[in-house]
């Protein structure tokens, strides 16, 4: 067969980002993601090691590859592997859609939506820098934003770092009006007893969404911070199957964050996407990665009736090194317009890398990690 793998590889780029290419015997390429921050090199050598399965096989066999690299080994799942099965599902429904001449969303049912609002990040200690940090947003066309709630926070929360988080979120929905949207994310920082006792004190303020508000290992207690709430609860950047999502959904869980670069790819978000709609919650997709993971995040959305809103890291003042759009050769299907993206219209993923600067950064690859916060007493503290 002239289509089948030929040759799969790798590429670490900054600021901490590994891109994933397949490329079949007749010169097709499709390009993947499997970001997974801090663990780029581990990521890769998973793939690697998928790699020696794929090769010769026939591209199109999306589902059965995607069962084999998952399930066929005795040992499976995780955080890794799932990052490896996202960045291999992700290349092949691009070179499926490149074969076909189609956008993915096309093969997935074809589009429900002609755009897919977008939010960004911001930063700030103070509620002033909230405030400017937000207008800079607004100044690009977005409506929505996504805050930390906080910073390294103690065991049990103090009076003043509650007060700082709803100066900050207050300071945000100042700016904001209300017409526009601000989520505020605990980023897994608080414990169940803080988080319940901060929900109600932003309540007033009417965030769009509370995000992570336990960490993922104490999923079957996010139940009673939904209970002490009438602000949507989100989370899942952390969880990676939809057995890991069924949980969190059950406990009342309003808004799914499945990772298309963490969660097994296209086709397991797709797969979340459904499993959310029996239990009327919506999906607003993680996604503070590089381009693939974005455009990938996008063909999702526009297939999917539930989904609700797109994050996206595009200018974000981390992205040290490289910036989302630097290794695209046409930036326009990624640019938003009054804080939407429009439907892609090109082939597979709808985005063309541009595989020389690719090649380029993977060359200079430094490794990166997050830094490990310490509580005053010198114990460890969430990042």
């Amino acid at each position: 067969m002239s289509d089948v793998i030929e040759r799969v590889e790798t590429f670490p780029v900054a600021p901490r980002w590994l891109f994933v290419r397949i490329e079949t015997a007749d010169g097709l390429v499709g390009w993947g993601e499997a970001s997974l921050e801090g663990y780029a090199d581990v990521v890769r050598a998973a793939v690697d090691q998928f790699a020696v399965y794929l090769v010769g096989k026939d591209p199109g066999l999306i589902e059965e590859h995607g069962q084999v690299l998952a399930k066929g080994q005795f040992y499976r799942g995780g955080a890794v592997l799932a990052s490896a099965v996202a960045g291999v599902d992700q290349a092949l429904w691009d070179l499926k859609g490149k074969r076909l001449g189609v956008p993915v969303h096309d093969l997935l049912g074809g589009a429900v939506r002609e755009r897919i609002r977008a939010y960004g990040w911001v930063g700030g200690d103070e509620p002033s820098e909230v405030a400017d940090h937000i207008a800079a947003q607004l100044d690009v066309g977005l409506t929505a934003v996504k805050m930390n709630a906080s910073g390294r926070m103690s065991r049990n929360g103090s009076v003043a770092e509650l007060d700082g988080v709803v100066s900050r979120v207050a300071a945000a929905r100042e700016v904001l009006g209300p017409d526009r949207d601000v989520a505020v994310d605990l980023h897994g920082r608080f414990t169940l007893a803080t988080a319940r006792r901060l929900a109600p004190l932003l309540e007033p303020l009417h965030p769009f969404f509370i995000e992570e508000p336990v960490v993922p290992e104490n999923s079957h207690m996010i139940g009673r911070v939904v209970d002490a709430t009438t602000i949507p609860i989100a989370t899942g950047e952390r969880l990676y199957s939809r057995q890991e999502f069924l949980p969190v959904l059950q406990a009342g869980t309003a808004i799914l964050q499945p990772d298309v670069s963490h969660a097994g790819g296209i086709s397991e978000v797709r797969r979340i996407a459904s499993l959310a709609e029996t239990f009327d919650a919506v999906i607003a997709p993680h996604c503070p990665l590089g381009p693939l993971a974005l455009a990938s995040c996008l063909q999702v959305g526009f297939a999917s009736p539930n989904h609700l809103i797109q994050e996206q890291s595009i200018g974000i003042h981390y992205n040290a090194g490289a910036e989302v759009l630097d290794y695209v050769a046409d930036t326009a299907p990624l640019k938003f317009v009054d804080g939407h993206f429009a439907r892609p219209t090109g082939a597979g993923l709808g985005i063309e890398i541009d595989e020389r600067a690719v090649r380029d950064a993977a060359g200079r690859w430094e490794r990166w990690q997050n830094p490990v916060w310490r509580h005053p007493d010198g114990s460890v503290a969430e990042w």
